[in-house]
């Protein structure tokens, strides 16, 4: 698995084309854009279990995936399911960042063990695939050898755990049973996660359903460079 955690919008070939599209563009060309951009928009975002890591007072999402992050002991780490666009639209885990004690209290340390507060927030019925409720958050003490990466603390927890190919976490105790990293039409079904006051998110922006503001900034260039493109050829023309 990649160092940095990948998120399902990080590779939407929507967002990637719209960008590639050439400067030169016609006020036809243009309209083009803007209905893509709308598109993108309407395409809602990407249903998945996110990483997160606590510096003890607030989640972080996560700089590498679980595959490669090695907790320490005393430390914590949550999983959200839920629907966003990117890693700043994430919703956070529901459940106190820095709760170590109230987790692993009642688990000794041990010689050449480490212990490790898991926090498992399978998010908003909202944001469940047709046809499944979410179960309920939960939390765990892993305790795991001592270079355990938070995905065999995850394991020694939370089993059966289920990976796409791409070693993308598709599902934490069979939920959800089909998919991974599914695209959602719209985002008229996250609303419930993205309105729950316990459900923080990254940014201070609920606006939801716009595209991502690095795409915004794409499609300004394009459509900037198109319309001096368009001055030039009118001045050679004059």
């Amino acid at each position: 698995m990649a160092s940095a955690q990948a998120t399902p919008a990080q590779a939407s070939p929507q967002a990637a084309s719209i960008q590639a599209t050439s400067a030169q563009v016609t006020p036809v060309q243009a309209a083009s854009i803007h209905a893509a951009s709308a598109r993108v928009a309407a395409s809602g975002g990407y249903r998945y279990w996110s990483f997160w890591e606590s510096d003890g007072r607030e989640w972080t999402y996560a700089t590498q995936g679980p595959a490669t992050a090695r907790p320490a002991d005393g430390d914590v780490i949550g999983f959200r399911f839920s629907v966003s666009e990117d890693s700043q639209d994430s919703a956070k885990p529901r459940h106190a960042a820095g709760s170590f004690d109230a987790v692993c209290g009642r688990t000794p340390a041990k010689d050449g063990a480490k212990r490790i507060a898991v926090v498992i927030d399978p998010g908003m019925p909202a944001d469940a695939p047709d046809g499944e409720q979410p179960p309920a958050l939960r939390t765990a003490c892993a305790r795991t050898g001592t270079d355990a990466t938070a995905a065999d603390a995850l394991a020694s927890v939370a089993k059966p755990l289920r990976y796409n190919s791409t070693a993308l976490l598709c599902a934490i105790s069979g939920y959800p049973k089909t998919g991974c990293g599914d695209q959602v039409s719209g985002r008229e079904d996250a609303t419930g996660s993205a309105a729950s006051p316990t459900a923080g998110r990254t940014t201070d922006d609920d606006s939801g359903g716009g595209p991502s503001a690095g795409l915004l900034v794409g499609l300004a260039a394009v459509l900037a460079l198109g319309a001096a493109g368009v001055w030039q050829a009118r001045r050679r023309r004059g």
